[in-house]
Protein backbone atom coordinates (compact mmCIF):
# COMPACT_ATOMS: atom_id res chain seq x y z
CA UNK A 1 0.00 0.00 0.00
CA UNK A 2 0.93 3.32 -0.42
CA UNK A 3 2.61 5.60 1.87
CA UNK A 4 1.12 8.60 1.47
CA UNK A 5 2.45 11.57 3.30
CA UNK A 6 1.95 14.52 0.81
CA UNK A 7 -1.50 16.47 1.29
CA UNK A 8 -3.24 18.73 -0.33
CA UNK A 9 -6.57 20.46 1.17
CA UNK A 10 -8.75 22.29 -1.21
CA UNK A 11 -11.42 25.22 1.10
CA UNK A 12 -10.05 25.99 3.85
CA UNK A 13 -12.98 26.72 6.17
CA UNK A 14 -14.72 25.04 8.80
CA UNK A 15 -13.71 21.38 7.17
CA UNK A 16 -10.52 22.14 5.69
CA UNK A 17 -8.53 24.31 7.79
CA UNK A 18 -8.98 21.79 10.82
CA UNK A 19 -8.32 18.94 8.52
CA UNK A 20 -4.99 20.74 7.33
CA UNK A 21 -3.99 21.44 10.56
CA UNK A 22 -4.32 17.96 12.17
CA UNK A 23 -2.24 16.40 9.14
CA UNK A 24 0.11 19.15 9.44
CA UNK A 25 0.27 18.17 13.57
CA UNK A 26 0.67 14.51 12.20
CA UNK A 27 3.54 14.98 10.59
CA UNK A 28 2.57 15.12 6.93
CA UNK A 29 3.70 17.84 4.72
CA UNK A 30 0.50 19.93 3.68
CA UNK A 31 -0.59 22.25 0.96
CA UNK A 32 -3.75 24.36 1.88
CA UNK A 33 -5.55 25.41 -0.97
CA UNK A 34 -8.36 28.28 -1.20
CA UNK A 35 -9.71 30.07 -3.94
CA UNK A 36 -10.45 33.29 -1.81
CA UNK A 37 -7.52 35.48 -2.05
CA UNK A 38 -8.71 37.50 0.96
CA UNK A 39 -8.62 33.98 2.28
CA UNK A 40 -5.36 32.88 2.52
CA UNK A 41 -3.99 36.65 3.47
CA UNK A 42 -6.06 36.34 6.42
CA UNK A 43 -4.47 33.11 7.46
CA UNK A 44 -1.22 34.13 6.25
CA UNK A 45 -1.42 36.93 8.77
CA UNK A 46 -1.77 34.02 11.59
CA UNK A 47 -4.91 35.07 12.18
CA UNK A 48 -7.90 32.37 12.44
CA UNK A 49 -11.19 33.18 10.98
CA UNK A 50 -12.68 29.93 12.57
CA UNK A 51 -13.97 29.01 16.35
CA UNK A 52 -12.49 26.16 16.67
CA UNK A 53 -9.12 27.17 15.83
CA UNK A 54 -6.82 29.35 17.67
CA UNK A 55 -4.60 31.88 16.05
CA UNK A 56 -1.69 29.99 18.43
CA UNK A 57 -2.53 27.19 16.74
CA UNK A 58 -2.50 28.10 13.45
CA UNK A 59 0.93 29.95 14.02
CA UNK A 60 2.54 26.66 14.52
CA UNK A 61 1.39 24.71 11.90
CA UNK A 62 2.17 27.49 9.48
CA UNK A 63 6.03 27.41 11.31
CA UNK A 64 5.78 23.35 10.57
CA UNK A 65 4.43 21.64 8.11
CA UNK A 66 1.46 23.60 6.47
CA UNK A 67 1.89 26.35 3.40
CA UNK A 68 -0.70 28.07 1.90
CA UNK A 69 -1.47 28.65 -1.44
CA UNK A 70 -3.97 30.34 -4.06
CA UNK A 71 -5.75 28.61 -6.49
CA UNK A 72 -3.50 29.75 -9.72
CA UNK A 73 -0.37 28.48 -7.29
CA UNK A 74 -1.58 25.08 -6.21
CA UNK A 75 1.05 22.73 -6.46
CA UNK A 76 -1.41 19.70 -6.32
CA UNK A 77 0.42 17.15 -8.61
CA UNK A 78 3.16 17.11 -5.96
CA UNK A 79 0.62 15.96 -3.50
CA UNK A 80 -0.25 11.77 -2.48
CA UNK A 81 -3.65 12.87 -1.36
CA UNK A 82 -5.98 15.74 -2.33
CA UNK A 83 -9.06 16.59 -0.32
CA UNK A 84 -11.76 18.42 -1.07
CA UNK A 85 -13.87 20.54 1.59
CA UNK A 86 -15.77 22.52 0.01
CA UNK A 87 -19.18 24.68 0.34
CA UNK A 88 -22.10 22.51 -0.90
CA UNK A 89 -25.40 24.83 -0.78
CA UNK A 90 -28.19 24.50 -2.45
CA UNK A 91 -30.00 26.66 -4.77
CA UNK A 92 -33.02 28.91 -4.36
CA UNK A 93 -35.21 25.84 -5.69
CA UNK A 94 -33.85 23.79 -2.83
CA UNK A 95 -31.85 21.44 -5.22
CA UNK A 96 -28.08 20.36 -4.64
CA UNK A 97 -25.54 22.69 -5.96
CA UNK A 98 -22.58 21.40 -6.97
CA UNK A 99 -21.02 24.15 -8.41
CA UNK A 100 -17.69 24.48 -5.76
CA UNK A 101 -17.18 20.84 -6.06
CA UNK A 102 -17.19 20.64 -9.60
CA UNK A 103 -14.68 23.51 -9.70
CA UNK A 104 -12.06 21.73 -7.28
CA UNK A 105 -12.35 18.76 -9.55
CA UNK A 106 -11.32 20.49 -12.51
CA UNK A 107 -8.63 22.67 -10.40
CA UNK A 108 -7.53 18.92 -9.33
CA UNK A 109 -7.71 17.51 -13.28
CA UNK A 110 -5.42 19.87 -14.36
CA UNK A 111 -2.80 18.43 -12.71
CA UNK A 112 -4.20 15.04 -11.69
CA UNK A 113 -1.25 12.29 -12.27
CA UNK A 114 -1.06 8.55 -11.76
CA UNK A 115 -1.21 7.20 -8.49
CA UNK A 116 -2.69 10.37 -6.90
CA UNK A 117 -5.66 9.40 -4.46
CA UNK A 118 -8.68 12.04 -4.22
CA UNK A 119 -10.82 12.49 -1.16
CA UNK A 120 -14.16 14.00 -1.23
CA UNK A 121 -15.32 15.42 2.29
CA UNK A 122 -18.05 17.87 1.32
CA UNK A 123 -21.83 16.54 2.30
CA UNK A 124 -23.19 15.47 -0.79
CA UNK A 125 -26.00 13.17 -2.12
CA UNK A 126 -25.18 9.56 -2.72
CA UNK A 127 -23.54 9.18 -6.20
CA UNK A 128 -21.63 12.50 -6.25
CA UNK A 129 -18.50 10.73 -5.89
CA UNK A 130 -18.41 8.11 -8.67
CA UNK A 131 -20.59 10.56 -10.88
CA UNK A 132 -20.43 14.17 -11.39
CA UNK A 133 -16.87 14.21 -9.47
CA UNK A 134 -15.26 10.97 -11.22
CA UNK A 135 -16.35 12.33 -14.71
CA UNK A 136 -14.75 15.84 -13.86
CA UNK A 137 -11.50 14.05 -12.74
CA UNK A 138 -11.44 11.50 -15.97
CA UNK A 139 -12.10 14.25 -18.40
CA UNK A 140 -8.11 14.68 -18.51
CA UNK A 141 -7.87 10.77 -19.61
CA UNK A 142 -6.63 9.10 -16.13
CA UNK A 143 -9.18 6.77 -14.99
CA UNK A 144 -10.80 6.30 -11.32
CA UNK A 145 -9.77 2.62 -10.25
CA UNK A 146 -6.79 1.91 -12.36
CA UNK A 147 -4.77 5.68 -12.67
CA UNK A 148 -5.76 7.43 -9.73
CA UNK A 149 -7.74 6.25 -6.36
CA UNK A 150 -11.31 8.13 -5.28
CA UNK A 151 -12.79 8.40 -2.31
CA UNK A 152 -15.56 9.74 -0.24
CA UNK A 153 -14.75 9.92 3.60
CA UNK A 154 -17.88 12.99 4.99
CA UNK A 155 -16.38 15.35 8.03
CA UNK A 156 -17.84 15.48 11.22
CA UNK A 157 -17.16 18.84 12.37
CA UNK A 158 -19.53 20.32 14.82
CA UNK A 159 -18.67 24.56 14.70
CA UNK A 160 -18.28 25.14 18.10
CA UNK A 161 -17.06 21.95 19.68
CA UNK A 162 -13.23 21.43 19.19
CA UNK A 163 -13.54 17.85 20.03
CA UNK A 164 -15.43 16.78 17.15
CA UNK A 165 -12.49 17.61 14.71
CA UNK A 166 -10.22 15.15 17.33
CA UNK A 167 -8.58 11.68 17.02
CA UNK A 168 -11.70 10.14 18.84
CA UNK A 169 -14.54 10.77 16.63
CA UNK A 170 -14.90 7.84 14.43
CA UNK A 171 -14.37 8.26 10.18
CA UNK A 172 -16.22 6.75 7.49
CA UNK A 173 -15.00 5.96 4.02
CA UNK A 174 -15.57 4.59 0.72
CA UNK A 175 -13.52 4.27 -1.97
CA UNK A 176 -14.06 2.98 -5.52
CA UNK A 177 -12.23 0.46 -5.11
CA UNK A 178 -11.54 -1.99 -2.24
CA UNK A 179 -7.51 -0.54 -2.42
CA UNK A 180 -8.42 3.20 -2.62
CA UNK A 181 -10.88 2.46 0.52
CA UNK A 182 -7.92 1.01 2.19
CA UNK A 183 -5.90 3.47 1.53
CA UNK A 184 -7.84 6.34 1.57
CA UNK A 185 -8.21 4.75 5.52
CA UNK A 186 -4.99 4.32 6.32
CA UNK A 187 -4.20 8.03 5.46
CA UNK A 188 -7.10 9.15 7.73
CA UNK A 189 -5.71 7.28 10.56
CA UNK A 190 -2.86 9.59 11.02
CA UNK A 191 -5.43 11.96 12.62
CA UNK A 192 -8.22 9.79 13.70
CA UNK A 193 -7.96 6.71 16.25
CA UNK A 194 -10.94 4.75 14.36
CA UNK A 195 -11.91 4.81 11.08
CA UNK A 196 -14.41 2.66 9.49
CA UNK A 197 -14.22 1.38 5.56
CA UNK A 198 -18.01 1.11 3.93
CA UNK A 199 -18.70 -0.63 0.66
CA UNK A 200 -19.15 2.31 -1.53
CA UNK A 201 -18.34 6.03 -1.65
CA UNK A 202 -22.40 6.03 -2.26
CA UNK A 203 -22.78 4.37 0.98
CA UNK A 204 -20.65 6.59 3.05
CA UNK A 205 -22.40 9.29 0.73
CA UNK A 206 -25.65 8.18 2.41
CA UNK A 207 -24.46 7.49 6.18
CA UNK A 208 -23.73 11.26 6.23
CA UNK A 209 -26.84 12.64 4.82
CA UNK A 210 -28.64 10.15 7.41
CA UNK A 211 -26.96 11.92 10.17
CA UNK A 212 -28.29 15.37 9.68
CA UNK A 213 -31.31 14.43 8.23
CA UNK A 214 -31.98 12.39 11.92
CA UNK A 215 -31.48 15.76 13.20
CA UNK A 216 -33.77 18.04 11.00
CA UNK A 217 -36.33 15.79 11.10
CA UNK A 218 -35.95 15.21 15.09
CA UNK A 219 -35.66 19.33 15.43
CA UNK A 220 -38.74 20.10 13.17
CA UNK A 221 -40.63 17.38 15.19
CA UNK A 222 -40.21 19.23 19.24
CA UNK A 223 -41.25 22.13 16.41
CA UNK A 224 -44.47 21.07 15.51
CA UNK A 225 -44.48 19.94 19.45
CA UNK A 226 -44.09 23.49 20.32
CA UNK A 227 -46.67 25.17 18.43
CA UNK A 228 -49.44 22.67 19.64
CA UNK A 229 -48.08 23.14 23.07
CA UNK A 230 -48.77 27.11 22.48
CA UNK A 231 -52.27 26.34 21.44
CA UNK A 232 -52.98 23.98 24.03
CA UNK A 233 -51.56 26.31 27.21
CA UNK A 234 -48.87 23.66 28.07
CA UNK A 235 -44.95 24.60 28.11
CA UNK A 236 -43.09 22.44 25.46
CA UNK A 237 -40.23 23.04 27.58
CA UNK A 238 -40.86 21.57 30.48
CA UNK A 239 -42.43 18.28 28.25
CA UNK A 240 -39.17 18.24 26.72
CA UNK A 241 -37.42 18.37 30.05
CA UNK A 242 -39.89 15.46 31.78
CA UNK A 243 -39.53 13.03 28.75
CA UNK A 244 -35.59 13.73 28.83
CA UNK A 245 -35.53 11.77 32.23
CA UNK A 246 -36.27 8.59 30.71
CA UNK A 247 -32.72 6.78 30.54
CA UNK A 248 -33.63 4.78 27.52
CA UNK A 249 -35.06 4.90 24.04
CA UNK A 250 -35.49 9.03 23.96
CA UNK A 251 -33.32 11.53 22.50
CA UNK A 252 -33.65 15.50 23.68
CA UNK A 253 -34.22 17.96 21.09
CA UNK A 254 -35.30 20.97 21.28
CA UNK A 255 -37.60 23.31 19.45
CA UNK A 256 -36.25 27.12 18.33
CA UNK A 257 -36.70 29.52 15.67
CA UNK A 258 -35.49 27.73 12.73
CA UNK A 259 -32.27 25.66 11.93
CA UNK A 260 -28.82 26.99 10.29
CA UNK A 261 -25.17 25.99 9.52
CA UNK A 262 -23.92 24.41 6.70
CA UNK A 263 -25.54 20.95 7.50
CA UNK A 264 -28.58 20.53 8.88
CA UNK A 265 -30.99 23.50 6.66
CA UNK A 266 -29.32 22.06 3.29
CA UNK A 267 -28.85 18.11 3.45
CA UNK A 268 -31.93 16.98 3.55
CA UNK A 269 -33.14 18.17 0.17
CA UNK A 270 -29.89 16.36 -1.61
CA UNK A 271 -31.16 14.09 0.09
CA UNK A 272 -35.16 14.01 -1.33
CA UNK A 273 -33.51 15.31 -4.43
CA UNK A 274 -31.42 12.14 -4.91
CA UNK A 275 -34.88 10.16 -3.69
CA UNK A 276 -36.80 11.90 -6.72
CA UNK A 277 -34.18 10.67 -9.27
CA UNK A 278 -35.20 6.93 -8.18
CA UNK A 279 -39.14 7.44 -8.53
CA UNK A 280 -39.28 7.59 -5.05
CA UNK A 281 -40.95 10.71 -3.07
CA UNK A 282 -39.47 11.18 0.33
CA UNK A 283 -42.61 13.23 1.95
CA UNK A 284 -41.50 12.81 5.18
CA UNK A 285 -38.22 14.29 4.88
CA UNK A 286 -39.26 17.41 2.77
CA UNK A 287 -42.16 17.88 5.35
CA UNK A 288 -39.39 17.97 8.05
CA UNK A 289 -37.41 20.23 5.94
CA UNK A 290 -40.55 22.67 5.20
CA UNK A 291 -41.70 22.79 9.06
CA UNK A 292 -38.24 24.05 10.28
CA UNK A 293 -37.71 26.49 7.20
CA UNK A 294 -41.56 28.26 8.53
CA UNK A 295 -40.35 28.43 12.04
CA UNK A 296 -38.79 32.20 11.73
CA UNK A 297 -42.16 32.95 9.67
CA UNK A 298 -43.56 31.68 13.40
CA UNK A 299 -41.47 34.14 15.17
CA UNK A 300 -42.49 36.83 13.55
CA UNK A 301 -46.09 36.32 14.63
CA UNK A 302 -45.29 35.54 17.93
CA UNK A 303 -43.19 39.56 18.04
CA UNK A 304 -46.81 40.76 16.83
CA UNK A 305 -48.37 39.02 19.25
CA UNK A 306 -46.15 40.10 22.20
CA UNK A 307 -46.99 43.83 20.59
CA UNK A 308 -50.07 43.36 20.53
CA UNK A 309 -50.09 42.39 24.35
CA UNK A 310 -48.98 46.79 24.76
CA UNK A 311 -51.54 47.81 21.72
CA UNK A 312 -48.54 48.05 19.63
CA UNK A 313 -48.55 47.21 16.03
CA UNK A 314 -45.65 45.02 14.33
CA UNK A 315 -45.40 48.36 11.50
CA UNK A 316 -43.55 51.14 12.78
CA UNK A 317 -41.84 49.19 15.98
CA UNK A 318 -38.59 48.91 16.84
CA UNK A 319 -37.20 45.26 17.00
CA UNK A 320 -34.05 44.21 18.16
CA UNK A 321 -32.53 40.75 17.64
CA UNK A 322 -30.22 38.81 20.00
CA UNK A 323 -27.85 36.71 18.02
CA UNK A 324 -27.19 36.40 14.35
CA UNK A 325 -24.66 33.46 14.42
CA UNK A 326 -26.74 29.86 13.81
CA UNK A 327 -25.52 28.57 16.94
CA UNK A 328 -24.35 29.77 20.21
CA UNK A 329 -21.01 30.69 21.03
CA UNK A 330 -19.98 30.44 17.43
CA UNK A 331 -19.04 33.82 14.74
CA UNK A 332 -20.89 31.78 11.88
CA UNK A 333 -24.00 33.25 10.82
CA UNK A 334 -24.43 30.79 7.44
CA UNK A 335 -27.75 30.10 7.31
CA UNK A 336 -29.19 31.63 10.40
CA UNK A 337 -32.76 31.77 11.09
CA UNK A 338 -32.41 35.41 12.00
CA UNK A 339 -31.68 36.58 8.42
CA UNK A 340 -35.04 35.25 7.97
CA UNK A 341 -36.29 36.89 11.05
CA UNK A 342 -35.14 39.95 10.02
CA UNK A 343 -35.88 40.01 6.59
CA UNK A 344 -39.34 39.55 7.24
CA UNK A 345 -39.89 41.68 10.50
CA UNK A 346 -38.68 44.61 7.93
CA UNK A 347 -40.79 43.20 5.13
CA UNK A 348 -43.68 43.56 8.01
CA UNK A 349 -42.85 47.31 8.60
CA UNK A 350 -40.51 47.03 11.72
CA UNK A 351 -37.69 48.51 12.01
CA UNK A 352 -34.27 46.58 13.23
CA UNK A 353 -31.52 46.33 14.74
CA UNK A 354 -29.19 43.12 16.14
CA UNK A 355 -26.92 42.73 19.01
CA UNK A 356 -24.48 39.63 18.79
CA UNK A 357 -20.98 39.36 20.79
CA UNK A 358 -19.60 37.07 17.83
CA UNK A 359 -20.60 38.89 14.18
CA UNK A 360 -19.91 41.97 13.98
CA UNK A 361 -22.15 42.55 10.47
CA UNK A 362 -24.32 40.52 9.21
CA UNK A 363 -26.50 39.96 5.83
CA UNK A 364 -30.23 39.37 6.41
CA UNK A 365 -32.27 36.81 3.36
CA UNK A 366 -33.21 40.21 1.53
CA UNK A 367 -29.44 41.36 1.33
CA UNK A 368 -29.69 43.63 3.72
CA UNK A 369 -26.47 44.63 5.52
CA UNK A 370 -26.73 45.06 9.22
CA UNK A 371 -24.64 46.26 11.82
CA UNK A 372 -24.53 44.99 15.10
CA UNK A 373 -25.22 47.19 18.28
CA UNK A 374 -24.24 47.00 21.77
CA UNK A 375 -26.82 45.67 24.16
CA UNK A 376 -26.91 48.63 25.79
CA UNK A 377 -27.86 50.32 22.90
CA UNK A 378 -30.22 48.00 22.11
CA UNK A 379 -32.25 47.87 25.18
CA UNK A 380 -32.26 51.59 25.42
CA UNK A 381 -33.65 51.44 21.70
CA UNK A 382 -36.12 48.22 21.41
CA UNK A 383 -39.88 48.37 21.95
CA UNK A 384 -39.31 44.56 21.95
CA UNK A 385 -36.04 42.27 22.06
CA UNK A 386 -36.11 39.21 19.79
CA UNK A 387 -33.97 36.03 21.44
CA UNK A 388 -32.43 33.98 18.82
CA UNK A 389 -29.10 32.72 19.60
CA UNK A 390 -27.97 32.73 23.28
CA UNK A 391 -24.62 33.19 23.55
CA UNK A 392 -22.70 32.79 26.55
CA UNK A 393 -21.45 36.32 26.99
CA UNK A 394 -24.97 38.01 26.55
CA UNK A 395 -25.41 39.56 29.66
CA UNK A 396 -28.56 37.46 30.01
CA UNK A 397 -29.32 39.15 33.45
CA UNK A 398 -29.07 42.31 32.69
CA UNK A 399 -31.17 42.05 29.72
CA UNK A 400 -33.92 40.76 31.28
CA UNK A 401 -34.12 43.02 34.19
CA UNK A 402 -33.42 45.84 31.54
CA UNK A 403 -35.92 44.61 28.72
CA UNK A 404 -39.42 45.85 28.59
CA UNK A 405 -40.93 43.06 26.26
CA UNK A 406 -38.65 39.92 25.21
CA UNK A 407 -39.62 36.81 22.62
CA UNK A 408 -37.70 33.95 23.78
CA UNK A 409 -37.38 31.70 20.76
CA UNK A 410 -34.83 29.71 22.79
CA UNK A 411 -35.79 29.64 26.00
CA UNK A 412 -32.81 32.03 27.85
CA UNK A 413 -35.30 33.12 30.52
CA UNK A 414 -35.41 29.91 32.09
CA UNK A 415 -34.76 30.49 35.70
CA UNK A 416 -34.51 34.44 35.41
CA UNK A 417 -36.54 36.58 37.25
CA UNK A 418 -38.98 38.38 34.88
CA UNK A 419 -42.24 40.56 35.05
CA UNK A 420 -45.84 39.33 34.23
CA UNK A 421 -46.67 39.77 30.43
CA UNK A 422 -42.58 40.39 29.85
CA UNK A 423 -41.67 37.15 28.31
CA UNK A 424 -43.50 35.52 25.51
CA UNK A 425 -41.96 32.04 24.82
CA UNK A 426 -41.91 30.04 21.78
CA UNK A 427 -43.47 27.05 22.63
CA UNK A 428 -45.03 28.08 25.93
CA UNK A 429 -47.12 31.48 25.93
CA UNK A 430 -46.35 34.29 28.51
CA UNK A 431 -44.28 33.46 31.38
CA UNK A 432 -45.21 33.10 34.79
CA UNK A 433 -41.63 33.62 36.47
CA UNK A 434 -38.07 31.89 37.61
Amino acid sequence: MTQDSRVAVIGLGYVGLPLAIAFAEAGLDVEGIDASTRRIAELASRHSPIDDITDERLAAALDGRLRLSGAADAAISDADAVFICVPTPITGTKDPDLGAVLSAGRLIRGQLRPGQLVILQSTTFPGTTMGPLREVLEEGGLRAGSDFDLAFAPERVNPGDPESASRGVPRLVGGSTPAATARAAALLGHINDRVLSLSSPDAAEMAKLLENTFRNVNIAFVNQLALLCERMGLDAWEVIDAAATKPFGFMRFTPGPGVGGHCIPVDPYYLSWRAREFDFTDRFIELAGDINFAMPRHVVELTAEALNERSRALKGSRVGVIGVAFKPNVQDPRNSPAGAVLALLAERGAETRYHDPHVPEFRDDAGGVHNGVGLDALLHWADVLVVVTAHRNVEWDHLYANAELVVDTVNSSRGRAVRPKQVLRLGAGWSTGA
